[in-house]
């Protein structure tokens, strides 16, 4: 988150959480309308929470101390569900989601938003994002990499602080710069800017990365969560157009990375895309945002073939276990621009239902009132 993530969002995203730009300005008037600014800036700061945060334990020497299952349960019973997704965020768990925990944690009214949390801070997803770091097979990764490196990327990898995280690999890069691990090193310290929702750092380090092994996934994840967000394409107006190019040539070459993703040991072919569509989802998110950047850009109105390719990568981007609420939002925004009115109504009253006790679900209500109140007073299709 989104992941984010990181990826994501990694989960892609975690890329979560695979894996999104904050929005800080409010589009024009023939632009969709989008409210990620405020809630991510309330949501996906991955700023440290002074309160509870500040008093747990820490090993000595490792950093926080991961919450136990009865830690988290406690949690949020007696805290908001902000606080106990930045504490997790920041300390991780000790334990793997299952059914039966899940099921302990919604009768504590844990919400959508923390239940993922929770599933993302689990030992194996945490894993499985760090192997995603090191491109796009186990073959991917460095050897021979020298003792006191690899000691060095343990740290990094195991640091849950941001804060902490982008000095680890500021000095990571000042000390070894000719290093393998460092395009991977970039990645972290990418996610941790994601974190922080600094857009143009996490550019800056993923292209870095990128620079270095062009395979990396992680920081292509990364990036294409940043590049096509007004955000940043505010920020850099004259290159808008090369900049949702680049962003639509490398979505679609992550995608073929992607697919070359092998299976893990033991797992089936259903599951091995079940995986694989997991990791693609931020993926097709960024490509829905690019045709919907696009269509906004024409002069007589919104490209009507642009909004149908948005709206079919919005799709794909859902077609998941937990879908994104902000991808349900956009593929509103989609349809709204789009004339289809119904299937705007029922993208949003989606983004609502998987954006319970974030801020996406007051804007995505809001948008569903205004189509009803808007379609209640447009004159009825004569009858035949």
């Amino acid at each position: 988150m989104r992941i984010k993530r990181i990826l994501w969002v990694l989960a892609a995203f975690a890329f979560s959480s695979f894996i999104y730009a904050q929005r800080t300005s409010v589009p024009a008037q023939s632009q969709p309308q989008r409210p990620e600014s405020q809630m991510e800036e309330n949501e996906t700061s991955g700023q440290p929470n002074q309160g509870q945060t500040a008093k747990r334990a820490q090993h000595p020497s490792k950093g926080p101390v991961p919450l136990t299952e009865k830690e988290v349960t406690k949690e949020i019973k007696n805290s908001p569900a902000e606080t106990v997704i930045k504490d997790v965020q920041q300390r991780g768990v000790d334990f793997d989601m299952t059914p039966d925990i899940e099921k302990k944690l919604r009768k504590v009214k844990a919400t959508d938003e923390v239940v993922e949390a929770v599933r993302r801070a689990g030992p194996k997803v945490r894993e499985q994002t760090a192997k995603m770091t090191m491109g796009a097979s186990p073959a991917a990764g460095p050897v021979g990499v020298p003792k006191e490196q690899g000691q060095a990327f343990d740290v990094i990898k195991s640091e849950l602080d941001p804060d902490k995280t982008i000095t680890l690999v500021t000095d990571f890069a000042t000390k070894y710069p000719q290093s393998p691990l460092l395009s991977y090193v970039y990645s972290y310290g990418a996610n941790a800017y994601q974190q922080k929702g600094d857009v143009e750092k996490v550019v800056e380090l993923t292209q870095e990365g990128l620079k270095l092994k062009s395979d990396n996934l992680m920081c292509l994840i990364l990036s294409l969560g940043m590049l096509p967000q007004p955000q940043y394409l505010n920020n850099h107006a004259a290159e808008r157009e090369k900049i949702l190019q680049e962003a639509e040539s490398e979505a679609n070459r992550a995608l073929q990375l992607i697919a070359q993703l092998p299976k893990q040991p033991n797992e089936a072919d259903a599951d091995h895309q079940k995986r694989l569509g997991q990791i693609s989802s931020p993926v097709h998110a960024s490509l829905g945002m690019v045709h919907l950047d696009l269509a906004t850009e024409a002069l007589a109105g919104p490209d009507k073939d642009e909004l149908a390719k948005s709206e079919q990568e919005f799709n794909t981007a859902v077609a998941i276990d937990r879908p994104d609420p902000r991808d349900y939002y956009r593929m509103g925004e989609a349809y709204a621009l789009d004339g289809k009115v119904d299937d705007a109504i029922g993208a949003f009253t989606k983004a609502s239902q998987y954006g319970q006790g974030t801020m996406i679900k007051a804007y995505a209500d809001q948008r569903v009132e205004e189509l009803k109140k808007k379609k209640a007073q447009s004159p009825a299709a004569p009858k035949s």
